[in-house]
Order: C-alpha cells, then sequence, then structure tokens
C-alpha cells in the first residue's frame, strides 16, 4: 500500500530537508518496501532515489501519492548540494557516512524523534493492516492445533505455524518463530531447536507475522497431555492470566508506561511471582516488532489512542517450565482492545 508520510515528518523535523536511507523508515515514508532506496523532502516535495530493479514499481506506486522517483546515480553529494543542512535519524546512521556529510559542509539535524513519535501513534490504514496481520496469527494458531502431533520437533511445529501463516496471506515472520518445549520454556527467549515433544510437556509458543508490511505478536503457553504433574504450572498459569487481563481491563489512554507495567507486576509481586516476571510488560508494534510505546518500569511514555502494543506478563522458573501470555492491543476510545485474541484459557491438547 503506498502511502505518503513524508510532509508530517518534514514538518515535524523543520529542517532545510529530510534524508532518509533505513528501510523500515523508508517504508513509513512511503509504504514502499526496497533493499534500496532514498527518500529526500524539502519544501517543494519528495524524491525517492532508487536502482533500476524498483524503479517500475516504485514509479507505478508513488507516483499518485505526490511522490517523484527518480534513478539515483552514485552521487549523494548531487542530491544534496543545494542543501545546508539535512536531518538524518542519527542514532541509524553509521559512522562513515555522517563523515561524509560533514565533509559536504552538511549541518545534520536528528529525525529520529520525530519517526519515534510519528510512527507511535498508528493511522487507520497502518491499524488496518496490523488487524489483518493479527487475525492470520490467531486463524493460523487455532488450525495449528490439531496439527501438533508427539514426536514433533520444536522446529517442525514453528515451520508447520509458518506455513500455515504465508497460506493465510502473511508476507513473512514479525521475528523468529519461537517454539519451547517442557524445560525450554523457561527460557524467555529459547531458540527454537530439535527437543522432541513428548506426553506431558509444556508448550510455549511466541509467534506473529507481516502483512502490508506491519506486524503482530503473540505468545501462548498450552499442555500437550496431562500427566497429573502440574500442579505448581497451572496455579502460576491462572496468575499469569489475571496480570494479563488486569493490564487490559485497566490500562487506559493518558496513563504512562510505568503505570501500565506496574498493573501486571504488582499484581505478580502480590502472589509472590515478582521475582520471576523478568522482562517488561510490552513494546511497541508497527512496521518493526520493537518500537514505541515501551511498558516497562521506568518508562515516563504516555499512552495514546490509536497506540499498539503488546501486554505480555510471564513467568519464568529456570530449568522447570516457563508461561507467557502476550496479545497485540491498541487503544481505542481511552481503552485497551484486543487485537490478537485467541483462547487464552488453559488448553489441554
Amino acid at each position: 500500500m503506498a502511502i505518503n508520510n513524508t510532509g508530517k515528518i518534514f514538518k515535524a523535523v523543520g529542517a532545510q530537508a529530510v534524508f532518509t536511507e533505513q528501510r523500515d523508515l523508508r517504508q513509513y515514508l512511503t509504504g514502499l518496501s526496497t533493499s534500496f532506496g532514498y527518500v529526500l523532502t524539502d519544501k517543494h516535495g519528495t524524491t525517492f532515489y532508487t536502482d533500476p530493479r524498483y524503479i517500475e514499481t516504485a514509479t507505478k506506486l508513488l507516483t499518485p501519492t505526490g511522490i517523484k522517483v527518480n534513478l539515483f546515480e552514485g552521487s549523494l553529494e548531487k542530491i544534496l548540494k543545494k542543501y545546508s543542512e539535512i536531518a538524518i535519524p542519527v542514532s541509524r546512521t553509521y559512522y562513515e557516512e555522517c563523515l561524509k556529510f560533514g565533509e559536504m559542509k552538511l549541518k545534520i539535524i536528528d529525525s529520529t524523534p520525530a519517526f519515534e513519535t510519528a510512527m507511535a501513534v498508528k493511522e487507520d490504514e497502518e491499524l488496518d493492516l496490523i488487524k489483518k496481520a493479527c487475525r492470520i496469527t490467531d486463524e493460523a494458531f487455532s488450525e495449528l492445533l490439531g496439527r501438533i502431533k508427539e514426536g514433533m520437533s520444536e522446529n517442525e511445529v514453528a515451520a508447520e505455524l509458518e506455513y500455515l501463516m504465508r497460506k493465510m496471506g502473511a508476507s513473512g515472520t514479525s521475528f523468529e518463530t519461537i517454539v519451547a518445549f517442557g524445560e525450554n520454556s523457561s527460557v524467555p527467549h529459547h531458540e527454537t531447536g530439535f527437543r522432541k515433544l513428548k506426553f506431558g510437556d509444556i508448550i510455549l509458543i511466541d509467534f506473529g507475522c507481516k502483512y502490508g508490511g506491519y506486524c503482530s505478536d503473540c505468545t501462548r503457553t498450552f499442555l500437550f497431555g496431562d500427566n497429573g504433574t502440574h500442579g505448581e504450572f497451572k496455579e502460576a498459569y491462572s496468575h499469569v492470566l489475571n496480570a494479563h487481563m488486569l493490564a487490559k481491563e485497566h490500562i487506559v489512554d493518558g496513563m504512562r508506561g510505568r503505570q501500565a507495567d506496574a498493573l501486571a507486576r504488582d499484581y505478580l509481586c502480590n502472589v509472590g511471582l515478582g521475582k520471576y516476571f523478568t522482562h517488561t510488560l510490552g513494546h511497541g508494534v508497527g512496521i518493526n516488532i520493537h518500537e514505541r510505546p515501551y511498558i516497562s518500569p521506568k518508562s515516563c511514555e504516555v499512552l495514546q489512542n490509536n497506540m499498539v502494543f503488546s501486554d505480555e506478563p510471564g513467568v519464568y522458573f529456570e530449568g522447570k517450565f516457563g508461561i507467557r501470555i502476550e496479545d497485540t492491543v491498541t487503544l481505542c476510545d481511552g481503552h485497551v482492545v484486543s487485537l490478537t485474541d485467541s483462547d487464552k484459557n488453559l488448553i489441554v491438547l
């Protein structure tokens, strides 16, 4: 989907020109994802510079949005020579490139804050794409449950889920799918491997897909059969689910990130599980799987309507098991609306 967010960023930055190379930021500006390109915006408008691989597609998609498309001829000096200052995302720019701009006598202004602020609050078109990614995520997970069999490896389950998401319309995954069986679930970001599934195992799956360049993020923890040894797990699961729902029910527009995190964290502390909750409650979800807002104990960020973020409390008992329950959510009319919403009650296959 071609878009034109260049004027929004140009106005927010206030520089003579905004020059953007980074792939995700270019996608935010134009809606077009390419492995190479530059977006240059000044008071006269925006030009997308790229190589012959993308000229045809870029011209077709971007011209109707008012963005000019030109072939990049290998010289930044040529396209930047008329400016005395440019805005770039400083923290995302290689040192060597900053040196080049210095050699051109260009004053550098940081565009990062403008991008982060704009990308944190989604437009309706962005929300529609995220909602579609979340629907695919839910549907693929529901389909996966009937395909999980004893003896499958973590890798095989991950591959099956990724196949289903692709089949249902996803362009790819939001991140490397995490599938953890049994004791492996105690590692929050376990590297999916060759552990075989057996009766009575806990299964933790952290997964998401991309649709139209936008991400979903979801985690479910469940049992592959009940061998009667899961009393501690079931009690902890009920508490994690309560923490998840408390956050979902009480996060509101205008709340700070640390206040939202405390909703789940304080509950888990009160039931004796606080020390096992070793990560933050959530993070923003959009073009990138991790972006603003950050829902953490130190976050002063004010949550706003149309922000999209994860609600993912978890507890991890080293060498035994872990539990995480995660949905992608948004704030609408001041309250949380869940975008992923497959069953969160404890599933026993």
